[in-house]
């Protein structure tokens, strides 16, 4: 694996034809689980070679097995129902869950620990552990139980945070929370790092949170509180801008930056060059041993053409700036 500037992806990947007829054949009780849990380990193994055959530093195992990051912990999870499709974005739709009694594992204990337990398998790389985090799921949610949201989104934590517990059991190096909620209500940017203070206590993986969707600037610097080891932040999208935000304020020691630097919401290829120049001004923030990178988001919207084509942009503007700041 390379020393400096380690590329990455965040973790939801296009789901390939094949998958997504399994999928609508199983809504229609036309195939069995069984049938449809195989598209998906085929689908897998497919997200799995690709990034090996890019030269990704760090895996992602692509999430063929979830529709939604919330709704599908949610599907599994004690303590939820689900509403009628709710909008997330653009034209796409989810089915908002109901917390509706107390949440618990239930019998679906170790649910992402499965998932990764198959992905790693299939690479002698590192594969990261996924999971949403639980300001996330409360945020995304309808409460019809809990008395308020910091006690939902505690209750979650600790869920998430055993979750995460057998992840990191069965070998994870590395574990991702991810959080897109939290840049939408700065007012509760205290919750949210007591939330994660519970989901990472006692882990000695590499903890990540991936943060997007939201205007950083106003739960910056409070950010850097969140206590997990990694921060992966979009940049791409906002032009870089966010460099220009973490220069206002020391960046962390003991702190490393994941940084998109593709825009996952654009059908756009980004060119080699653009690429570079966000890395290397980036560079002047974040030293290289602590600066991974990877696209801005999940690359589920786009096509499985797009995605691969925005990693190799990115594999290859890497390697470009490696031998241009002489690292290794």
């Amino acid at each position: 694996m390379a020393q400096t500037l380690k590329t990455t992806s965040v973790g939801s990947f296009p789901k390939p034809p094949a998958l997504m007829a399994a999928r609508t054949r199983f809504r229609k009780k036309e195939i069995s689980l069984e049938e449809l849990r195989a598209e998906e380990r085929a689908a897998t193994r497919q997200v799995i070679q690709l990034q090996e055959d890019l030269g990704l530093d760090i895996l992602v195992h692509g999430e063929m097995e979830r529709g939604d990051m919330v709704a599908y912990f949610a599907e599994n999870w004690d303590g939820f129902t689900q509403s009628l499709p709710v909008r997330s974005y653009g034209n796409r739709y989810y089915m908002k869950p109901i917390v509706e009694a107390q949440v618990g594992l239930g019998k679906a204990a170790g649910l992402a620990a499965a998932a990764w337990k198959e992905a790693s398998a299939l690479t002698s790389k590192p594969v990261k552990g996924m999971l949403t985090g639980p300001y996330t799921i409360c945020d995304w949610s309808f409460n019809t139980y809990y008395p308020d949201r910091r006690a939902l989104v505690l209750a979650l934590a600790e869920l998430v945070h055993e979750e995460a517990k057998a992840l990191e059991d069965w070998g994870a190096e590395y574990i991702q929370v991810d959080e897109p909620a939290i840049s939408t209500r700065p007012q509760e940017i205290d919750l949210a790092i007591e939330a994660m203070a519970i989901v990472t206590r006692g882990l000695t993986a590499r903890t990540i949170s991936h943060i997007c969707y939201g205007e950083f600037d106003r739960i910056y610097p409070a950010l850097l509180d969140l206590p997990v080891r990694q921060l992966d932040l979009e940049a791409a999208n906002g032009r870089f801008a966010l460099i220009d935000l973490l220069n206002q304020h020391p960046w962390p020691q003991d702190k490393e930056l994941a940084l998109g630097v593709v825009d996952v919401h654009s059908h756009r290829i980004e060119s080699v060059d653009e690429v570079k120049a966000g890395i290397k001004k980036a560079l002047e923030v974040i030293p290289p041993e602590r600066l991974y990178i990877d696209p801005d988001c999940g690359l589920k919207t786009r096509t499985w053409e797009e995605a691969q084509q925005k990693l190799e942009v990115i594999v290859e503007a890497v390697q470009q700036v490696r031998a241009e700041e002489g690292l290794s």
